[in-house]
């Protein structure tokens, strides 16, 4: 990996050369809690200047953290001074809050303990309802603009995992240079989203696509077979970046060799539409022979939003996690995110299908050419996935940015 530099992208109207990974700053900190100096120890951030410094060796110089990522943002303000702020990129979040007032504090806090003058890219962490739009238009947005007329910060944008209507919504209000999206092989809910984004010209900065997009750092046997040559990781990062509409993939940073994989499969970068979309192709395939031909494509049709879904019960999301489990074995994947059922909040709504109503669901489900099957199916799916409740990590440490 020595010498070798990433590719880069615009980065939308931001105009920001953009490499096309992003180092993540929420697993290599010390702490999930805001801690004092005095509790941050040497040695801690010591792994995170590590993780900086081999991150920067291979050309990803685009740094992103937030307020909610316990002690992140202290950490790399200790490092941060060891380079020269115009050789890096630097993005931080902060939560949308109930005054204006609150949400300058927030902000005031990011830069005192990131120790800059400023950041490149400034989000508000979190649009999944419509209400976080609301308050984020009201007072987020034009706050964001004083900062940047003040030179503080460069370029607004939202991170987001919300529904795509709610994207679709903020995207077209026209307010934001970027977000920050779940979208990945696994889940294409939010391709009409970035569709949207690229007809505002905005960056596109995918999160969590090792992790939420499939636990991909300890795939199954299975998905490793049908993705040979490449591991997991390598066909999802090739896949996202066949699309001129992604602009960066964030990497989960946990220690210096994480960048290892992704940056050997940019070997095949230049023919990286064939390449992933023949173990895409594969894949498909597999997953019809598990299900009906076409599951793939039309297992969401006809089925409504989880809000519409009696008991709340998000069908969507359990039908696209039992596809992978049955027909991939990602099984521990599946059950990682089955069981944030209802302890999700606006992060990860709905509520799993335990006791449901059949003949209800049946009639909610009139418009889904797979209706019989899906009412087997989540039964499978709740006896195949469900186990303890699982919480958010940010929650489980009740960080004050809900994040």
């Amino acid at each position: 990996m020595e010498n070798f530099r990433v590719p880069r992208r615009r980065f939308g109207r931001t105009e920001v050369s953009m490499p096309v990974f992003t180092t993540g700053g929420m697993r290599y900190q010390q702490d999930w809690n805001d801690l004092p100096e005095a509790e941050i120890s040497a040695e801690s951030t010591a792994h995170v200047a590590a993780c900086i410094e081999a991150s920067f060796a291979c050309g990803i110089d685009h740094i992103e953290t937030a307020r909610g990522y316990g002690s992140s943002e202290f950490q790399l303000g200790q490092v941060f001074p060891r380079y020269r702020r115009e050789d890096f990129i630097l993005q931080t979040k902060i939560g949308i809050r109930d005054s204006r007032e609150a949400f300058v504090e927030s902000f005031e806090t990011s830069m005192a303990r990131l120790k800059v003058d400023h950041v490149d890219l400034l989000s508000i962490h979190g649009i999944n309802t419509e209400e976080d739009l609301q308050k984020a238009l009201a007072y987020g947005v034009p706050q964001m603009r004083k900062w940047r007329d003040q030179g503080r910060i460069r370029h607004i944008g939202f991170s987001t995992h919300g529904p795509a209507d709610v994207i679709m919504r903020t995207v077209f209000s026209g307010m934001f240079d970027y977000m920050n999206v779940h979208w990945y092989f696994v889940n294409h809910d939010n391709w009409p989203a970035v569709q949207a984004a690229a007809h505002q010209d905005m960056g596109v900065f995918i999160i969590s696509p090792n992790d939420k997009g499939g636990r991909l750092w300890d795939p199954p046997q299975k998905l490793r077979d049908f993705c040979a040559p490449l591991t997991p990781m390598q066909f999802n990062d090739l896949y996202c970046l066949s699309r001129p509409e992604v602009h960066t993939l964030s990497v989960g940073t946990s220690r210096p060799s994480d960048y290892d994989e992704h940056v050997a499969g940019m070997k095949w970068y230049g023919a990286r539409a064939a390449v992933s979309e023949s173990v895409a192709r594969r894949i498909r395939e597999e997953i019809d022979v598990h299900f009906v031909p076409g599951w793939h494509r039309t297992y969401a049709a006809g089925i409504p939003t989880q809000d519409r879904c009696p008991g709340g019960i998000h069908v969507r999301e359990i039908l696209r996690l039992f596809t992978w489990a049955k027909a991939m074995d990602m099984v521990e994947f599946a059950k990682g995110r089955y069981n944030m059922f209802t302890n999700g909040g606006p992060w990860f709504p709905g509520n799993d299908p335990e006791g449901f109503d059949e003949s209800e669901m049946a009639a909610a489900l009139a418009g889904s050419p797979h209706r019989d099957r899906i009412l087997g199916y989540l039964h499978e799916a709740h006896d195949l996935l469900k186990g303890e409740k699982v919480k958010r990590q940010s929650e489980a440490a009740k960080e004050e940015d809900d994040a």
